[in-house]
């Protein structure tokens, strides 16, 4: 199938178009469900602008060089969970006075870059109790963020994409499939021309965390915390956060997105389905 051709109704230059990086906390598969850490999964992706991109980007590899000094050929990857166990180049934040100056920048730009989050959460074991033939949770999860991702879009009168990091070859295919499907068919009663007017492509791109993308580096730092303060908010989870993810909340409630004139953020910038 043929690429769609470029628009020329709507502002699309590298500086106004838009790009939706996806990442995830939590699986797809319906096992275990009796324990939290797989029974939700939380599909999470953040929106910027093009023009205010390449300031969130030069300031995250400025962040890297200055805490972990690194060769340019060798990339250093913000990943939550090295982070979070000291593995690989972060053994250096082993140390409490560099890991206490590393996170205090690291929530600043959190705080300070212009982007918006969207979090959804699936329920996979309340999805199985209320469905007798659930629908996949990739297929619900990619809907309700694409119905957000484009309706913004549209609003605003822009475009832009979507791109997501590689789990690997079968999770691919299956967030791929689920995106051309809500591209080519529509989802939520909004036919496929709510989602073509929006996006410049029909299909997802998928990079791998070497790459060293600055959009999906802050997916991932995001998707976790963001996952805890909707299972909390909804009592599905108990607290409390640690320390660092109390603030990472804190900045999260700023980036949710929401209703462009009543500010409300559920719905809009936090999903859980079923409720």
């Amino acid at each position: 199938m043929t690429e769609a051709p470029p628009r020329t109704d709507r502002p699309c230059s590298s500086d106004e178009r838009f790009r939706l990086y996806i990442d995830e906390s939590g699986d797809h598969v319906f096992n275990h469900l009796e324990d939290p850490a797989h029974r939700f999964l939380c599909l999470l992706g953040c929106w910027i602008k093009g023009s205010d991109y390449r300031e969130i980007h030069r300031e995250m590899e400025s962040l890297k060089q200055r805490h972990i000094p690194h060769h340019p050929d060798e990339p250093l990857i913000l990943h939550r969970e090295d982070i979070l166990h000291r593995r690989k180049q972060f053994w250096r934040l082993r140390d409490a006075t560099a890991a206490a100056a590393f996170d205090k920048e690291l929530l600043h730009l959190l705080s300070s870059a212009e982007y918006k989050v969207v979090a959804v959460v699936i329920d996979k074991l309340a999805l199985q109790h209320n469905y007798p033939a659930p629908a996949h949770p990739y297929h619900l999860a990619m809907g309700f963020m694409l119905q957000r991702y484009c309706g913004y879009l549209n609003h605003i009168n822009r475009v832009g994409d979507v791109m997501a990091e590689s789990r690997g070859g079968a999770e691919n295919r299956l967030l791929a499939d689920s995106f051309e499907r809500v591209y080519e068919r529509g989802c939520w009663q909004l036919d496929g021309h709510f989602f073509q007017e929006a996006l410049t492509s029909r299909k997802l791109k998928i990079s791998q965390k070497s790459d060293n993308i600055t959009g999906l580096q802050l997916a991932d730092l995001l998707a976790h915390p963001a996952r805890q303060v909707v299972l909390m908010e909804n009592g599905r989870i108990a607290g409390p956060l640690s320390a660092f993810e109390s603030r990472m909340a804190e900045i999260l409630q700023l980036k949710f997105n929401r209703h462009l004139y009543a500010s409300g953020k559920e719905g809009y910038g936090k999903v859980l389905f079923p409720k």
